[in-house]
């Protein structure tokens, strides 16, 4: 006995400590557990709130508006549904709840609630959605509305494979097909993505990106498809993103992070050319053209059931492949030039170049986070250089040991000089990735990060390969 209540101490001190709200009730709606969470949010103390009736204590609530109660009085768990109220304190509060029943031995004995705070994100999203609804004003529409966002002639390349897509994207854009970008993160999609619409008819409407990771998958909803008085607790009559954008584009970046169906909901719209707002029973015209971006192989993202078929099917009708920096090297030395001008005129510095050795490192590190981390490396360099070049000394202490000779990043030794160079290329790729794979007993994870690749590259090229795993 001494040892189960020993247990239950411990478990309730674990609970206590959680940074999420938790409320269990008895099978009467008596509280028999609240943790300083859920009374930092209701702004309530603990002891208010403990052994008192639910009803007793939030006296707005009902039998038929408490998830808790009815829990209790069907058994059904509620997941993840958002709520809107206004604590003793005056404080408006948005919470996601998840409430299960309390089961022992089979016999229904109470109910449990799990609150999360997500009041900064709601307000955060909101303010984005006003703003974007200020900015489609009468009077703002009549004002250029693609000023700021790239154009082509700001890409800058050398690579023949960039260049080729950058055509592609050019023919793209006069029309209003879907356009799925693929590219590991910080090769540049959004970029790409600001040129063709600018290039396109819709070039003078709105162009509003949205990435799907960034957001709860409770408010992404609302936020695409906006929201009618009473949808839910604290729900206010709000356009979505898809009216916003309307005349205009809307870019979905990392679309296979979206909710599976919440992919079924945006697979409607794109069908019907129409938006239900959560919570309303009519449907609003929209003419809008969704571009998407992903820095996974769709066909992963597809195989694993993170992308729905029928959605990549419908936003693949075009699609645009972004080279890794580490596969178009000859860029390198250009976007070295451009962003140490940029940062000369942000900083008011005079920095010239980089050194030999400099470029050397450059020419041979594996740039896992792309042009973006080539950005914050000169970034980073011009914060330190007091010559008027950028030394080694001035870069960050991973690019400096990439370049140590470690085994990471040690050159192969050549296997056959008489082979044509593509050949030989995919030679050394393969060896790499096998002992890669070899070191790392076949752990696709690791050997990815080994290799300074995306996991989603490392099986990408596996499967082009035609590498196996053995399990």
């Amino acid at each position: 006995m001494g040892e189960v209540s020993f247990t239950e101490k411990m478990l309730r001190e674990v609970l206590k400590g959680i940074d999420e709200g938790i409320h269990v009730v008895d099978a009467e709606g008596r509280t028999v557990f609240y943790n300083r969470f859920a009374a930092r949010l209701d702004g309530m103390e603990e002891g208010e709130v403990l052994g008192n009736h639910l009803l007793e204590v939030f006296p707005s609530l009902t039998p038929k508006t408490s998830t808790l109660l009815k829990v209790i009085r069907t058994g059904e768990p509620i997941y993840n549904q958002q709520q809107s109220y206004t604590n003793r304190h005056g404080k408006r509060i948005v919470t996601v709840n998840s409430t299960m029943p309390v089961l022992v031995e089979g016999r229904r004995v109470g109910a449990m609630e799990v609150s999360k705070d997500i009041t900064r994100i709601q307000e955060l999203s909101e303010k984005v959605i006003d703003l974007e609804r200020r900015m489609r004003s009468p009077r703002e529409r009549k004002r250029p509305a693609g000023r700021g966002l790239y154009r082509f002639e700001q890409i800058l390349t050398l690579s023949p494979v960039m260049k080729r897509e950058i055509h592609r994207a050019r023919r793209a854009a006069a029309t209003r097909s879907p356009v799925l970008v693929v590219g590991e993160t910080g090769t540049g999609k959004e970029l790409l993505v600001q040129s063709l619409h600018s290039a396109s008819p819709r070039g003078k409407g709105p162009f509003i990106a949205q990435n799907c990771a960034a957001i709860p998958s409770s408010l992404l909803e609302g936020i695409l498809f906006g929201t009618v008085r009473g949808a839910f607790t604290g729900a206010e009559d709000r356009p979505g993103l898809f009216e916003l954008a309307e005349g205009g584009s809307l870019f979905l970046d990392e679309i296979h992070a979206m909710p599976v169906d919440l992919q079924a909901k945006l697979l409607r719209v794109l069908e019907d050319g129409a938006v239900r707002r959560v919570g309303d029973v009519k449907t609003r015209p929209v003419d809008v053209r969704i571009l998407a971006a992903t820095n996974e192989e769709p066909e992963t993202s597809v195989q694993e059931g993170r992308l729905r078929k029928d959605l990549y099917y419908r936003i693949h009708v075009v699609r645009l492949e972004i080279p890794p920096l580490r596969e178009r090297k000859e860029d390198i030395p250009l976007l070295t030039r451009h962003f140490i001008q940029k940062y000369n005129y942000r900083f008011e510095t005079l920095v010239i170049g980089v050194s030999e050795e400099v470029k050397a490192l450059f020419a041979g590190y594996n740039w896992p986070g792309n042009v973006r981390e080539l950005e914050h490396a000169i970034e980073g360099a011009m914060n330190q250089v007091e010559g008027d070049r950028i030394e080694l000394e001035h870069l960050p202490r991973h690019l400096i040991a990439s370049g140590s000779g470690g085994e990471k990043f040690a050159p192969f030794r050549e296997t056959d000089p008489d082979l044509p160079l593509p050949l030989l290329l995919s030679r050394v790729e393969e060896e790499a990735l096998r002992r890669a794979l070899k070191t790392t007993g076949n752990n696709v994870r690791r050997a990815a990060e080994r290799l300074g690749i995306p996991r989603q590259t490392l099986q990408y090229k596996l499967k082009r390969l035609g590498l196996n795993l053995k399990r």
